[in-house]
């Protein structure tokens, strides 16, 4: 069950904007892009939508390649960067400052080909150079920032509380914190206790992230947290109508069940089209076949269907699956 906490406070205000939802859309690389992002959008008219990673140096030499394209009805949108020369992060933050709501600075991605260029949470392990560049893309802009980190490097170097406060002090207007560290990258639990400590830590806004999949889970996040928003990420794939169903609870205290069968197809089905659309029908199907599992998750022959759509390579085909599963009546 909820706190009152939770109950009462139904806004998030992040440097001088005020947003009316708790919840944001996790930034998540080669997955929330404008496409995914709009259809989320449908579903929730105010949570904050966050972009999939801009690198500082590729968006330097103007080669991001549609990465940073989106549409008006997304809004609130914050752009992610990511980097670690200030001066590139600053100029980065500068160009998309015309595009978004606010400018969010990756301190977490785990991903070996992040970490090895001392990009996201890498980051954690030298707080004077992550200052720098908090100060420096603050200082570049004039909407608000906001740092996105773990819990530390590894179990043994966990320095999420300094490097909270580190934050603060050097202009960062909210925090989004993983509860896990770079080492356990998406295994185990997430320690949403931990997440607290950063919350009585900071003065700033501190949004949870990690495992919330379910209504259930976000009020659990927040009762445990006390965080004042909560981040939902790969929960959403396969399932774009759960951050308002997450608003919902959170707001009234009512549980909303998840999609059947049968809109979880047509969702699928017009998600391919958009991508088709925006990509074209050969990279669209490509970058669709990563989503597909989540889209048929949990039904009778789920892997035969799996081994299906990813080898489609039209849309007609991808149809045609979706048919079958739907005529096979299986759920």
């Amino acid at each position: 069950m909820q706190s009152e906490k939770a109950k009462t406070l139904r806004n998030l205000t992040i440097g001088t904007v005020n947003l009316n939802s708790r919840v944001v859309l996790a930034p998540m690389a080669d997955f929330t892009d404008t496409v995914l992002r709009s259809l989320v959008r449908k579903e929730s008219k105010n949570c904050l939508l966050m972009s999939e990673m801009v690198s500082s140096q590729s968006l330097k030499y103007n080669n991001q390649q549609g990465i940073t394209d989106y549409n008006e009805a997304e809004f609130p949108l914050s752009f992610q960067i990511s980097g670690h020369i200030p001066e590139i992060m600053a100029e980065a933050a500068q160009k998309l400052e015309d595009k978004a709501t606010f400018i969010d600075i990756n301190m977490g991605c785990p991903a070996p080909k992040i970490v090895k260029n001392f990009d996201g949470v890498r980051l954690m392990t030298d707080l004077s150079l992550a200052s720098h560049i908090i100060t420096a893309v603050k200082n570049s802009v004039k909407i608000p920032v906001t740092v996105k980190c773990r819990l530390g490097w590894d179990c043994n170097t966990k320095n999420y509380l300094e490097f909270a406060k580190m934050a603060e002090s050097s202009g960062a207007d909210a925090i989004i914190i993983h509860g896990r560290t770079r080492s356990q990258m998406y295994s185990g639990d997430a320690d949403w206790h931990a997440i607290a400590q950063v919350k009585q830590a900071v003065n700033i806004p501190v949004i949870g992230n990690g495992d919330i999949d379910s209504p259930e889970k976000a009020g659990e996040c927040l009762q445990i947290s006390g965080c004042d928003g909560i981040a939902v990420g790969r929960g959403i794939l396969g399932d774009p109508g759960l951050i308002a169903r997450i608003e919902t609870y959170i707001e009234a205290g009512k549980i909303e069940p998840p999609p059947e069968l049968e809109k979880r197809l047509k969702t699928a089905l017009i998600h391919c089209q958009n991508e088709v659309e925006y990509r074209g029908e050969e990279a669209g199907i490509k970058h669709m076949r990563k989503f597909f599992a989540y889209y048929v998750k949990n039904i009778r022959n789920a892997g035969q269907y799996r081994f299906k759509l990813v080898r489609c390579i039209t849309l007609e085909e991808v149809e045609k699956t979706f048919n079958e599963i739907s005529g096979s009546r299986c759920g």
